[in-house]
């Protein structure tokens, strides 16, 4: 029924930049906080960003100052801008909305996740 498609993960170096996009599809009613989310090898995973359907954003401490969240509400899109990237920002980036969707007549309401995109920063 709703499906988050991750892309733009990849390989950089440190100091790099890269941009992540995730699209919402599906029978989408509305969608409310959408974010970003990691998770590295053997740890929980974590908060990077997350947006408002408003706009306001709020960040990690690790993504203030580094990191751009974005959404395009007309598009059901949200994506990630990231620089002065570290080899501690390693991880699988997962793509996260919490939306209404229709379903057999009704609106019900979950939370959705991305299949991730893996982000590699190294040398």
């Amino acid at each position: 029924q709703v499906q988050l498609v991750e892309s733009g993960g990849g390989l950089v170096q440190p100091g790099g930049s890269l941009r992540l996009s995730c699209a919402a599809s599906g029978s989408i009613f509305s969608i409310n906080d959408m974010g970003w989310y990691r998770q590295a090898p053997g740890k929980e995973r974590e908060l990077v960003a997350t947006i408002t359907s408003g706009g306001s954003p709020n960040y990690a401490d690790s993504s203030k100052g580094r990191f751009t969240i974005s959404r395009d509400n007309a598009k059901n899109t949200v994506s990630l801008q990231m620089s002065s990237l570290k080899p501690e920002d390693t991880a699988v980036y997962y793509c996260n909305a919490d939306l209404k969707y229709y379903s057999g007549g009704w609106v019900l309401g979950q939370d959705y996740w991305g299949q991730g995109t893996q982000v590699t920063v190294s040398s």
